[in-house]
């Protein structure tokens, strides 16, 4: 089960027509009650699409009754007319659930600059309202219904005590953070007011979408949504919930690793003895956005030279020559020299772990990527078509 799966939430996927495949395109999710609070975080992008702008004027007074989203179409770059689109998308939920429009998210993904048609929205919002189902094929139809360049949906399930976390998420090209990455929707039974959905979402994203960096492109589209219907009746302690909440998060971001473009590896890099946390990630960061590592990566060759030569370009404090870097479990560079043979490590599995130890500090942090393939440069010369 999906978001379906915490009391009082409703969800329906459809093909409304946006996508010429005929796939399902267009999920509607809407929260029952009898508390409807929620939260989001939104792409740093300044290019923003035109349902980032209006999501972010509804989530103002941290009170959603639906969210809306479509694939086919990112409704970005589309001047006023696609402002009009959204705006009659949340119009056409609203009148279909009779709440306020002004309750109403709206989340769009796909090619940025092509113009959405406002009546296949509006008629798709409507027939998705007829659908709504809290059954779990239901959530299964959402998750669906998002995809885009995926593969796979992206579901998850967490189980609280008295209360219980589901979410659906989408994302394999353009994942790179800016307070959070891809679209995600995440409900939740259990009662909690608007600041401390914030708070926890804040802190979950912090440690999961936001150490997801595929491909170092930030998306105009992103945005995570936390939906609380309270029908659990269960006041969780804040620091369990947000537990609770940093799981799931953790488990979608690693499926969104898992179906990046085109990848052949999935890669964490985990840097450890960093001056401060941020270190951390700056110094992480470097390295998964770094083509010629991904390339090698890709090519199975531990070239752990690439890795120093990519931490270098960071402002973190630490000494390049006491680095050490080991790669599935093979310390191939102690303190800036070379160390076992590099025919020692075997890149051949997907899953690959990059360890690097800075010798400057006792924080930590782990950033997920993947390796630069074929396949990507293919998908993306060719999405448009």
């Amino acid at each position: 089960m999906t978001v379906t799966a915490p009391a009082g939430f409703e969800a329906a996927g459809i093909a409304a027509g946006i996508k010429r495949t005929g796939a399902l395109d267009l999920a509607l999710i809407v929260n029952r009650g009898p508390s409807q609070q929620a939260a989001a975080v939104f792409t740093s992008n300044r290019a923003q699409a035109n349902p980032i702008i209006w999501s972010r004027q509804v989530i103002a007074d941290g009170q959603v009754a639906a969210i809306v989203l479509n694939s086919g179409g990112a409704n970005c770059f589309t001047g006023p007319e696609g402002f009009q689109v959204t705006h009659r998308t949340a119009e056409a939920a609203a009148s279909a659930l009779e709440v306020s429009a002004g309750d109403v998210l709206v989340c769009s993904t796909g090619l940025i600059g092509d113009q959405l048609d406002g009546e296949v929205l509006e008629e798709g919002v409507l027939s998705a309202a007829n659908r709504l189902s809290a059954e779990a094929q239901a959530g299964a139809d959402a998750a669906r219904a998002i995809m885009t360049t995926d593969t796979t949906p992206k579901t998850v399930v967490v189980e609280g005590a008295g209360w219980r976390i589901g979410g659906i998420a989408k994302g394999a090209g353009m994942l790179a953070p800016g307070l959070a990455t891809m679209l995600v929707v995440i409900t939740t039974d259990a009662e909690l007011e608007a600041s401390a959905l914030d708070r926890a979402l804040r802190q979950a994203t912090r440690v999961s979408f936001d150490r997801l960096d595929s491909d170092g492109c930030m998306s105009t589209n992103d945005q995570v949504t936390l939906l609380a219907s309270g029908a659990s009746g269960v006041v969780p302690d804040e620091a369990a919930f947000t537990e609770a909440l940093t799981a799931a998060c953790v488990d979608l971001a690693a499926q969104l690793q898992a179906d990046a473009e085109g990848a052949s590896h999935d890669i964490t890099i985990e840097v450890r003895g960093a001056e401060t946390e941020d270190d951390a990630v700056e110094v992480g960061r470097s390295v998964a956005r770094n083509n010629l590592f991904k390339a090698a990566i890709f090519g199975n060759d531990p070239n752990w030279g690439r890795v120093l030569a990519a931490i270098g370009t960071t402002q973190a404090p630490f000494d390049p020559y006491l680095v050490d870097v080991s790669m599935n479990g093979v310390r191939v560079c102690h303190a800036g020299r070379p160390d076992r043979p590099r025919d020692e490590v075997d890149l051949t599995p997907r899953a690959t772990h990059v360890l690097i130890e800075l010798h400057a500090g006792e924080a930590t942090a782990t950033i997920l990527t993947n390796d630069l393939t074929h396949d990507y440069v293919h998908e993306n010369s060719a999405y448009a078509s």
